[in-house]
């Protein structure tokens, strides 16, 4: 009986100290997420970001003309790249839209990018476009470095070969995993006075 009882309580410590080497585990990488979400936000992160971003528009209208599941890359490409999820107001003005204008919830978001039928939205992203290049005007971090605005111009290559200027400018804050979410984004095309 006592030699039951030993194995019992032998097997028992065992999982007790397991249990404690996860817990350590576990809050060992909380710290340092936590740490990771502290940091100042730098000009290479936000270009970073910038060029995820586009490479995610690139890969929507792919996804679209292989005949995939367009709607779940782009429901992913804003779940990535915007704090929708965050609870936060999210500021997002696209360049294609007149009638809804203002882009309050992911769900809005969605119907730009691939389009709704009865809406003005014919799918921005499943255009396609094969590649989009930034030239940054500025960009601005903030003196506590948890928000940073860039500003200039973005260009989408169609599947033509054509460029099309838009205008544009993104507002950063890092996310709880650490990452860039935009909270603004805002895109125009040129002035013309014609």
């Amino acid at each position: 009986m006592s030699k039951i009882f030993a194995v019992s309580a032998l097997a028992a410590s065992t999982l007790v100290l397991a249990a404690c080497g996860e817990t350590n585990e576990n809050a060992a990488a909380d710290t340092a997420a936590t740490d990771e979400a502290n940091q100042p936000i730098t000009e290479a992160e936000v270009q970073a970001a910038q060029q995820a971003w586009g490479q995610g528009i690139v890969d929507i209208g792919k996804t679209f003309t292989d005949e995939g599941d367009y709607r779940a890359r782009a429901q992913e490409h804003i779940a990535t790249h915007y704090a929708y999820g965050d609870n936060q107001t999210i500021l997002f003005k696209p360049t294609l839209a007149a009638e809804d204008q203002f882009r309050e919830s992911d769900t809005e978001a969605l119907s730009y990018f691939v389009g709704t039928e009865g809406t003005e939205d014919g799918g921005f992203a499943i255009a396609p476009y094969t590649a989009v290049r930034w030239e940054n005007n500025g960009t601005v971090i903030s003196d506590s470095g948890d928000m940073a605005v860039a500003m200039g111009n973005y260009f989408f290559t169609g599947a033509d070969g054509n460029e099309t200027k838009v205008e544009y400018s993104f507002a950063y804050e890092r996310g709880d995993d650490g990452e860039l979410d935009i909270v603004l984004h805002h895109s125009s095309l040129p002035y013309s006075a014609n």
